[in-house]
This record gives C-alpha cells, structure tokens and sequence, in this order.
C-alpha cells in the first residue's frame, strides 16, 4: 500500500465520497462524460446505487434518492473509521447527531453511518472491510481534497479534533481568512474554511469535494454542455486553478488542476 493510500486509510481521513441524486441514469451520463467514470452496481440499501470506477479502480458512488425523500442533491464526504459504532458514540456525545446507521452494507464491503456536526454539515462515516474506500486519487477524475465550509472554524474545530483526533493548523495569521487544515500523523487530510456571513444559506455548513481535472477552464465549459452550471468561475490559488461548478441535478463541486 502507498503512503498515500495508508494516510486515506488512517481513522479520520476522507475515505469515500458519494452523491445522492434524483436520476441515476442522468447523473451517470453526465460524470461519465465530464470524468470518463464508468459504473457497476454497488450494494442496494438505500435504493439504486452504483459505484464509479476510473481505469477499473473505484472512485466514488452514486446513488438514486426515492422519489418520495424530496432532499437535496449533494455529495457526501465520508470519513474513515476503525469502529463505526464507537465513532458514532464519539459524535453523539461531543455535539452532533447520527441519522443512519451505523448499519452494514448489504455486500459486506464495510459498515457506514451518515451524521451531521453541531452546526448541520452531513459527513458520513465508513468502517471499511473488503472494500476501504476510494481505490486512488490525485489523477483527473478522483476526489483530491475534502473542505468544510462552514460560518467560523472556532465552532466546529474542535468537534473534529475530539471526534477523530485531527490535529488542526492554523493556515494563515491574517485575521480576515478563517482556514484550519487537519492532520493525521502530520498529513493534511482535509480543511475546514470559516466563510461568516459568504456561508450560502441554502446550503448551510457543508463538505465541499475536490475533483481534479487537468484543464479547470475546459472541464467547467463541458459542464454547462452536460447541463450543469459554473457557480464561481475559474481562479487561480495557492494549490492550483479552481471552478466551483453544479452538476445536472444541482450537486455543488470543486474542479482543481493542480498547479
């Protein structure tokens, strides 16, 4: 195993990322052109659910809501855990609420929960068995980073640090960006970005994915050909140009090309 893959595999790191859309046929068609996925049908507890695979290795998963469960589309960042119940447990009693599980998937790849931080942000749990989670990253197509967005870090940090025992760092000593990035073992993992009054409120705190591309302008142009729209467009940052992007269904995303 790389090191890369040991550090997705660490208690605490983003492991898996899923979406939960209204059409699964619609949602496969347009991540299949904008990222060259291909799917396989993936364990069925919740409905029509298939996972993603980039050159025959898993990426993510994406899932049909019923029809009658009017939520809103979004991609779900899931965290690795070595005990689903335990970690459950941790988050009931440092403030947040568990609304699934934990329960196991119905092909035993692993056993999940989904719950919410004290300020509303869904993240999901996995305790992974035969299956621990994305195959690879860092290539075009694969989750690269994972980023809650939230009002203030101060509010939630801690959570997270209790929780899964981030260590957090402070990014920068200008008062006006609120950014702590989380480490495991002195690996950045993932951030949390306290955005104050830019929080959109119909959206609330949430995890943001990161999907890298190797053309930001040109992936976020195919976008609004596949139906989608380009929400922030294309900039330039410390890690690389970026694109915050909706797809079909509304499903809000970031596409990085590394710098």
């Amino acid at each position: 195993m790389t090191t890369e893959a040991a550090t997705r595999r660490m208690p605490g790191a983003p492991c898996w990322v899923s979406l939960l859309a209204h059409s699964l046929p619609a949602t496969q068609e347009f991540y299949g052109a904008l990222f060259g996925w291909e799917f396989r049908p993936g364990p069925q507890h919740f409905g029509p659910y298939a996972r993603a695979f980039l050159d025959g290795r898993e990426v993510a998963g994406v899932g049909e809501l019923a029809p009658d469960r009017h939520l809103p589309v979004s991609w779900t960042t899931y965290l690795a855990s070595d005990d689903a119940d335990v970690t459950a447990e941790q988050i009931r009693s440092c403030g947040g609420t568990v609304g699934v599980g934990p329960l196991d998937a119905d092909d035993d790849t692993g056993r999940m929960a989904i719950a919410s931080d004290p300020q509303g942000a869904i993240f999901g749990v996995w305790q992974g068995r035969s299956m621990m989670g994305t195959a690879f990253t860092g290539e075009p197509g694969t989750a690269v980073w994972n980023e809650l967005v939230t009002r203030d870090t101060g509010s939630v940090g801690p959570f997270y640090e209790h929780v899964f025992g981030f260590e957090a760092e402070t990014l920068s000593s200008d008062d006006d960006f609120d950014y702590l990035t989380l480490h495991l073992k002195d690996h950045p993992v993932a951030g949390i970005h306290g955005v104050g009054s830019a929080l959109p409120r119909d959206r609330g705190s949430h995890w943001m994915t990161y999907f890298a591309v190797s053309d930001t302008d040109a992936a976020a142009r195919r976008v609004t050909e596949l139906g989608g729209r380009v929400l922030d467009g294309a900039r330039d940052s410390a890690h690389g140009r970026l694109a915050t992007v909706a797809d079909s269904e509304g499903a809000v995303f970031t596409l990085i090309q590394k710098g």
